[in-house]
């Protein structure tokens, strides 16, 4: 009597994933969720849709919160860290040909459809993503910027930049941001190559800061005139 020969098996073992990779696939996974619906969901919905059951996703994110602060690292802080620092305060360039390189990368990073609608979304939620970003770039990105302006500009140094100085700087920075939202979000035309955009705005910003803080530097240096 013949015995049957055993059945091959047809289905391909599914590959396991270390440790790290799979944390890494939850990080991205969660970010196109968090891009798509925002953050408003539980872990029971984002376990769903990572294909995961919720206690598997605990043991990598114990809370919702841990897995957000892990987006914010990977998504907002990684791709930041590029020398982008050192260029910025780099004295041997001048400094409209840094801010140009440096504002041609970032915008490189930041122009991103899942990377902007994280940002809103958590900016409507009222999240900490959008505090700690805000604060990243006006310590690590802006403040520098002024004070190379003031080195630029030959004034005197000082240790933090001045409340008006900021927002000088805001409005710069934060009119670049937002040609990425009416182009990635609003789906609205550019108007303006990307790089001339940059381009035309640093010169607006730097010869509006040569003047408007040129002359209030000068105000405070000359001596006032007794009348009498």
């Amino acid at each position: 009597m013949r015995t049957k020969a055993p059945r091959r098996r047809t289905r391909a073992k599914q590959k396991r994933l270390s440790p790290d990779d799979r944390r890494k696939e939850f990080v991205v996974k969660a970010t196109e969720f968090f891009s798509e619906e925002g953050f408003g969901g539980g872990t029971r919905d984002l376990a769903r849709r990572l294909g995961v059951t919720q206690p598997l996703l605990y043991r990598y994110f114990p809370s919702k919160d841990d897995l957000i602060k892990e987006v914010y690292r990977t998504v907002y802080l990684e791709p930041l860290d590029t020398g982008w620092e050192k260029l910025l305060t780099d004295r041997s360039r001048p400094i409209r040909d840094r801010l140009q390189e440096f504002y041609n990368a970032y915008t490189n990073v930041i122009f991103d459809r899942k990377w902007l609608r994280i940002y809103l979304y958590s900016g409507l939620k009222g999240l900490d993503i959008n505090r700690w970003y805000v604060d990243m770039v006006r310590d690590k990105i802006l403040s520098r910027i002024i004070r190379e302006c003031r080195h630029e500009a030959g004034f005197p140094v000082q240790s933090r930049p001045s409340a008006a100085e900021l927002e000088l700087a805001w409005v710069f920075h934060g009119g670049i941001f937002y040609y990425g939202v009416r182009k990635f979000i609003y789906g609205s035309p550019a108007l303006e190559d990307k790089e001339q955009m940059i381009s035309d705005a640093l010169d607006a910003f730097l010869t509006g800061y040569a003047r408007v803080f040129g002359a209030a530097s000068e105000l405070r240096l000359t001596p006032m005139k007794v009348v009498g």
